[in-house]
């Protein structure tokens, strides 16, 4: 699903990776239609997919290998929409996992969005020394992120960096979606430019 305003002009797009499809997750999870919402209200061309085998995409789950190729695959689809544009790429809890793995080796991903990253289960080792801006959003009661193990995690990070917990939010931000939305806008607006956009879209 890939959405723009065609009077806006945009420096940079977004791609927006889901949670983990074994467990229900798709492009329609919440919590990625509101980073998704966040980008496009501010004008970037954003793209939500659905991993194989999720929702109506055919194949099957390949344990994240063949997921991190769908993810190049959206950053193909992209980059043949909006040649040139830099991506802020963004995911959700196993779409974190997948997604920033492939963007923080892409020089197509210029920007790196983890929500919900679950590294009580999945090493985010891959982030390591990786120089591009970073976003962590995280719950304070997250199940698959203690606030030790991601602390731990961001502190290891190279600059430039920020991280936003969400308290006593848990893995899926139930009841705190509008703070992630606020959140994401917040770290995006900056990268717009001033002047890239006529007017804010709602």
């Amino acid at each position: 699903m890939l959405e723009w305003h065609p009077e806006a002009t945009a420096r940079i797009a977004a791609l927006v990776c889901h949670p983990h499809p074994v467990y229900g997750g798709t492009m329609h999870n919440k919590v990625v239609y509101r980073a998704a919402k966040a980008a496009i209200s501010l004008g970037l061309p954003t793209l939500r997919f659905n991993f194989r085998g999720a929702g109506k995409s055919a194949g099957t789950f390949a344990g994240g290998i063949g997921e991190r190729e769908d993810v190049r695959a959206a950053l193909d689809h992209l980059a043949a929409h909006f040649p040139g544009l830099p991506v802020c790429l963004m995911g959700f809890s196993f779409g974190s996992w997948v997604g920033l793995a492939v963007g923080a080796n892409d020089s197509r991903v210029s920007t790196l969005v983890g929500l919900g990253v679950p590294v009580d289960v999945s090493s985010f080792d891959f982030l390591l020394g990786v120089s591009k801006p970073k976003l962590i959003v995280q719950g304070t009661r997250d199940e698959y992120g203690s606030v030790s193990r991601v602390t731990e995690l961001y502190d290891s990070l190279a600059e430039p960096k920020q991280i936003h917990w969400v308290q006593d939010a848990d893995h899926f931000f139930a009841g705190k979606l509008d703070e992630v939305q606020e959140a994401l806008s917040k770290f995006l607006t900056p990268m717009i430019g001033t002047g890239v956009l006529g007017k804010t879209y709602g």
